[in-house]
């Protein structure tokens, strides 16, 4: 195998983190002590304080990291732009759902730990999701124009409800090989934003129609 083929080495503090991630996701954050994540990387439990303070550096690199990393993603996604809107609005679904594949950890993570984080951290983690959250919103209004900019923001979040629900879906081997299970999940995006436009739609359908047959009834009064 070449040097182009062969896969990335991630470093010590990567490989840290990974393990990590997972334990506290299996057992939570206090179910897992120093000498456990070193074990699964092959140190020491004090070895690990040359790369972090402890375990709550650990959470918070972790939660900080993946907010930033989904944020500079979708900027490249959007800045890479595409033959059109629709084009980035696939674009930025696909992007969030690998992560919503590959980093399931992560997601229990978020939701169990996150106010175990300092303040400044978690307003931090805040702060880059408000931005992603925006991201999305000026993409699926350039798609979809017909719905506020509040539904838009509400199905966004909804949709990221959705995407996020992959570590509640049941045991790995219980689900769709990754590909399929991607596909299904951008459709199921896709779907969600189609049909809040199309509500929108119908109701001003639903309203033009009341107005005309109020106006018609007052033309024949």
């Amino acid at each position: 195998m070449s040097d182009a083929q062969a896969p990335a080495q991630i470093s010590r503090r990567e490989q840290i983190l990974r393990e990590a991630a997972r334990l506290f996701a299996e057992r939570g954050f206090h179910g897992v002590g120093v000498d456990e994540i070193g074990a699964a990387v092959g140190i020491s439990g004090p070895g690990l304080y040359r790369h972090f303070a402890g375990k709550d550096a650990m959470l918070a690199e972790l939660l900080v990291g993946i907010s930033e990393r989904l944020l500079a993603g979708g900027r490249m996604r959007i800045a890479e732009g595409g033959e059109s809107p629709e084009a980035v609005l696939r674009a930025l679904i696909d992007g969030h759902i690998d992560f919503a594949l590959d980093d399931r950890p992560l997601i229990t993570l978020h939701d169990r730990e996150l106010d175990r984080l300092r303040e400044a951290d978690r307003k931090r983690v805040r702060q880059l999701q408000r931005q992603y959250v925006e991201l999305w919103v000026d993409v699926v209004r350039e798609v979809h124009p017909g719905p506020s900019e509040s539904r838009a923001r509400a199905a966004v979040h909804a949709v990221f409800g959705l995407l996020n629900s992959t570590p509640h879906l049941g045991r790995p081997g219980a689900l769709p090989g990754r590909t399929e299970m991607a596909e299904l999940l951008h459709g199921l995006a896709l779907g969600a934003f189609g049909a809040v436009a199309r509500e929108v739609a119908e109701d001003e359908s639903m309203a033009a129609s009341v107005s005309a047959t109020a106006s018609a009834s007052v033309s024949g009064a």
